[in-house]
């Protein structure tokens, strides 16, 4: 049994999978999940949807039981962390306790992007990230009041259909020509649009939001235009921004993430790093990106963990993401940086079901799967094939 300690901050996806494959690599000393929640950790995409419509508790949504833990011999410690001090191999936690470590992880995670107006800090005013944030939500969610999401991205749209269904009236405010539009096609937009209108959602797209305004709780949303909306409740969904401040005053070098190898490794070869606080090069895409998707999170970690284990793994599998919004699952394959070309299976403007393929000079790069689980499979081959693309066969392809 070693006496070696290893450390991973963050009690998220990648710190949850990055322990558990500690154990797995064959890590034999102290394990240590150090995470700012008291609450096991905990899947968050369905904190939008499942969650937040009172349909599961926090414990169904536990990514593992406190048993797990146990019998693993893994020490969850709930309290912050505010420094690493590289140089003696230790983390100052909240508390002032200094924590030695002889292996270190970052899963730090992300949190919201905030929103720069006026009444922001309005009591009504929310984010969502956290069960904690969700819980705050529900005590404002009483049928009949106006909510207002403000961002009209995957979030944003989630938490619409969440809150149409808890019979509230709800108004989405989009700051771009359309929804979605830094990660789909206009066809895919023009879907979403439709659909959330069709259940009474008012989508307001080009909308900016000028202030809050309310009497110490929000009571409306001013937009650029000068029209008010009214607001018994506001949800920002603008994005989020990874956690990184840590890594930043330890030295670490950082570039919108964390910056890892394909060893998960930092810019200190003794410390690793996973999930939506990394940025990676992905090289089929050319470039350096930050992949806010639990695939990904859980993929970097168990390379960490390998890593750790001086075992030789690579971070390989390709980007995927997904979103439920009514009844409808959207799967998304692949990333469509720099499409030139789009080829839909199905007809987004009737269907209730279809594929959106993007091409590259002829090569698919991303497909967005809505309710068409044996096109994702297809899109998910084709894209780690890169193999060429029968274009006629796709937009032939008949979904089940």
């Amino acid at each position: 049994m070693s006496t070696a300690r290893a450390v991973v901050v963050g009690a998220s996806h990648a710190g949850a999978q990055l322990v558990a494959s500690l154990r797995q690599e064959g890590w034999s000393g102290e394990i240590v999940l150090v995470g700012d929640e008291s609450v096991l950790p905990y899947q968050r995409p369905p904190l939008s949807k499942a969650y937040l419509a009172g349909k599961c508790s926090l414990k169904e949504l536990a990514i593992r039981s406190e048993d797990f833990y146990a019998k693993q011999d893994i020490k969850r410690v709930a309290a912050t962390v505010k420094e690493i001090d590289r140089s003696a191999a230790e983390l100052v936690l909240g508390t002032g306790d200094r924590l030695a470590y002889d292996a270190l992880a970052l899963c730090t995670g992300a949190h919201p992007r905030r929103l720069r107006a006026e009444g922001a800090d309005l009591d009504g005013v929310h984010y969502l990230r956290r069960s904690s944030d969700v819980e705050r939500i529900r005590e404002d969610t009483i049928p009949g009041r106006n909510a207002v999401i403000v961002g009209g991205g995957y979030i944003g749209l989630e938490t619409a259909a969440s809150l149409r269904a808890l019979g509230l009236h709800v108004t989405v405010l989009e700051a771009a020509d359309r929804v979605l539009e830094r990660v789909s096609a206009p066809e895919v937009s023009t879907f979403f649009t439709r659909v959330h209108e069709h259940e009474g959602v008012d989508v307001r797209n080009n909308a900016s939001v000028e202030a809050l305004v309310g009497d110490r709780r929000v009571q409306g949303v001013v937009l650029a235009s000068g029209e008010s909306v009214p607001a018994d409740l506001v949800i920002i969904g603008i994005g989020i921004e990874p956690s990184t401040e840590l890594a930043e005053a330890a030295g670490l070098v950082v570039a919108d993430g964390i910056l890892i190898d394909a060893q998960a490794r930092t810019s200190d070869p003794t410390i690793v790093a996973a999930g939506d606080c990394t940025s990676q090069d992905v090289p089929r895409y050319g470039r350096r990106i930050r992949l806010e998707s639990v695939p990904s999170a859980v993929e970097q970690a168990k390379v960490a963990a390998a890593t750790i284990c001086e075992r030789d793994k690579v971070i390989a599998a390709l980007p995927w993401f997904w979103s439920d919004q009514y009844d409808l699952k959207l799967q998304i394959a692949g990333l469509n940086t720099g499409y030139d070309d789009v080829v839909l299976s199905g007809d987004p403007t009737r269907d209730h079901d279809f594929t959106c393929y993007y091409l590259r000079q002829g090569e698919l790069v991303a497909a967005d799967c809505v309710n068409r689980p044996r096109d994702f499979m297809t899109s998910k081959r084709l894209l780690a094939q890169r193999a060429a693309v029968d274009v006629a066969a796709l937009t032939a392809k008949v979904a089940v």
